[in-house]
């Protein structure tokens, strides 16, 4: 038979999940670039490689990845004969990349003691 629980302890609540789809590293860049754009901004895909770094490729992959989840709307357009391609994140973007920050800050926030402190040895 297990003893009964210390009632000094406090209940650890599980680690928030993390979004899968944000994770990836490359992907977290690039939905944390474009999270900086104001709501109906977009940025175009060769200032986006151009800021992240990225090969055309390697970003291409990603983006593809997140048009996929609904996190990021790719409008392809022409400006003269010159094909366009923009980008921003979606409304359920933003808040999947509001989701993920606030995950990660419980991750990294120690918990809040809900411990009377006239209890404690010493006070």
């Amino acid at each position: 038979m297990s003893p009964p629980p210390d009632p000094n302890e406090h209940p650890v609540s599980a680690p928030p999940e993390l979004d899968p789809v944000i994770h990836a590293q490359a992907r977290l860049r690039v939905v944390a670039a474009l999270s900086a754009l104001r709501e109906g901004d977009r940025l175009a895909f060769p200032r986006l490689q151009e800021i992240l770094g990225m090969t055309a490729g390697n970003l291409s992959v990603h983006l593809r990845k997140l048009e996929e989840a609904g996190y990021v709307t790719v409008t392809k357009t022409h400006s003269g004969r010159t094909p366009t391609t923009l980008l921003c994140l979606s409304r359920r973007g933003r808040l999947a990349f509001e989701e993920y920050t606030a995950a990660v800050r419980a991750l990294l926030e120690p918990p809040q003691s809900t411990v009377d402190e006239s209890t404690l040895e010493g006070s």
